[in-house]
C-alpha cells in the first residue's frame, strides 16, 4: 500500500467522526474563516480546494457564484461533499496529479492537505500546483508549524510538521513568491501557520 492509499483508507475509515468534529465552516477558527475569505475575494477565475475533505471549504469558496472545485483522495469525503454541497464540484483524485490544463486556476487552497505528504514529496506537489495556476494567481497553504519534517501522531493518519522557513523555501524552489504569512497558537493545540504565495506573472515578475 502506498502512502496515498494509506491516507485515503484512513480517512475513509474515520470520515463520519471527522465530519462530526470538523465538517463545517462554523466549526473552524474565526481567524481562518477571515483569512480564507479575504484570499478568496482577492482571487479571480476558477478556484481549487486541494485536499477538500468533506467539502465545507469548497462550499465557502463557491459562495457568490464563484467557480470552485474540491479534490480529495477519500471517496467517503467526496460522497458526503457531493450530497451536502450540490452547488460545488467535487472529484476524487490525487492533487499531485491534477486533471487540469496548465494555467487554469485563479487560486488554490491547500488547507492542511499537505500534512500527510512526506516532506521529500512536497516540492513535486507544489510544482503541480504551479503548473495549473495562472500567472499572477496565488496559493493559500495551511500547515502545522514545527520542527521541519518531524512526524507526529495525527488523529486520523500519520502526519508531519513543517517549519515556516522550510515550507517557504519549498514554495520558492517551485517558482512561487511569498506575499503573506500568518501564525497562530491556540491553547492546547499545535502551532498553526499559513502562507500565501503567488505564481509570478511573466509580464511583471
Amino acid at each position: 500500500m502506498t502512502d496515498r492509499q494509506r491516507v485515503s483508507a484512513d480517512y475513509d475509515r474515520n470520515a463520519s467522526e471527522y465530519i462530526d468534529a470538523l465538517g463545517s465552516v462554523e466549526q473552524m477558527a474565526l481567524s481562518d474563516r477571515e483569512l480564507i475569505g479575504q484570499w478568496r475575494d482577492a482571487c479571480s477565475g476558477p478556484l481549487l480546494d486541494a485536499g477538500c475533505g468533506p467539502g465545507h471549504w469548497t462550499h465557502f469558496l463557491c459562495r457568490d457564484d464563484r467557480d470552485a472545485t474540491g479534490v480529495d483522495l477519500s471517496q467517503e469525503f467526496i460522497g458526503h461533499a457531493r450530497a451536502t454541497y450540490p452547488e460545488a464540484k467535487f472529484e476524487c483524485g490525487d492533487f499531485s496529479q491534477l486533471p487540469l490544463p496548465p494555467d487554469y486556476c485563479g487560486g488554490i487552497l491547500a488547507w492542511y492537505s499537505l500534512i500527510h505528504t512526506d516532506p521529500s514529496e512536497v516540492p513535486r506537489v507544489l510544482e503541480e500546483f504551479a503548473r495549473v495556476l495562472r500567472p499572477g494567481a496565488s496559493l493559500l497553504l495551511g500547515f502545522f508549524d514545527g520542527k521541519d519534517g518531524e512526524a507526529f501522531d495525527h488523529a486520523v493518519s500519520p502526519a508531519f510538521f513543517r517549519s515556516h522557513k522550510g515550507m517557504s523555501n519549498d514554495l520558492k524552489a517551485a517558482g512561487f513568491r511569498i506575499v503573506k504569512s500568518h501564525r497562530r497558537t491556540d491553547p492546547g493545540s499545535r502551532p498553526h501557520a499559513a502562507l500565501i504565495a503567488r505564481k509570478p506573472n511573466l509580464f511583471t515578475a
